[in-house]
């Protein structure tokens, strides 16, 4: 298992971040990302601390973490300019919380998470077709979400899949030890969403691909 889109007490998680790894550990998790939600107000700090954070982990565990963010509720026009702020702090992993069905996300926040070039675009909602297209082209992974609310547009992302062929992957969107998932779980999650039983190995590669990038920097 890889899970590369979870949280902390550092943002609206339960947990700190070295107990959200061992108990991801522990569920035969190998490599985890935490993405604490950020905008203007604490990206800096939260990169640091997710920074410092890993490096202890890293040190102390056989699980691997990933520093990053998750960018929240930012205005569209704005997802560029944070998302590069990130990654001069030293996020490796920026994923965006997309415009799920279950909150106000401003219209033209997949698209301009897209266009940014992040890592994730996260529970995406009723992703469009347009979107899809330019998530091929730029390679920018779209998310099976685990979490209960944003997973209810997964059917949708799976049928775009299978039509445009962007890179998806399933994540956790974990906040609390309950939403950690297994290997066996998780291929039961991406089934369930649509996909055929021959691509739901592909899913969960797709994670180790990404998950190599990030660790490789």
């Amino acid at each position: 298992m890889i899970d590369l889109h979870t949280h902390t007490f550092m943002s609206d998680g339960v947990l700190v971040p070295s107990e959200l790894a061992r108990r991801a550990e522990d569920k035969g998790c190998r490599i985890i990302g935490i993405t604490d939600h950020v905008d203007f107000s604490n990206v800096e700090a939260v990169v640091l601390s997710a920074c410092r954070a890993c490096r202890h982990i890293n040190g102390s565990m056989e699980i691997r973490a990933v520093p990053g963010v998750e960018i929240t509720h930012v205005s569209p026009s704005e997802i560029a300019e944070i998302s590069s702020i990130a990654r001069e702090k030293g996020a490796r992993l920026v994923v965006v919380h997309g415009e799920t069905v279950v909150e106000p996300v401003k219209n033209g926040t997949n698209r301009k998470a897209i266009e940014a070039g992040v890592d994730i675009l996260a529970h995406p909602g009723i992703l469009s077709e347009d979107d899809a297209r330019l998530a091929a082209e730029m390679k920018v992974y779209i998310e099976i979400s685990g979490r209960g609310g944003h997973s209810f547009s997964n059917g949708r992302v799976a049928r775009l899949w299978y039509e445009y062929g962007f890179p998806v992957l399933f994540n956790t969107d974990a906040h609390s030890p309950e939403d950690l998932v297994d290997d066996a779980f998780a291929g039961k999650l991406i089934l369930s969403a649509g996909f055929r039983e021959k691509d739901v190995k592909t899913v969960m590669e797709n994670s180790s691909i990404l998950a190599e990038r990030f660790l490789e920097r």
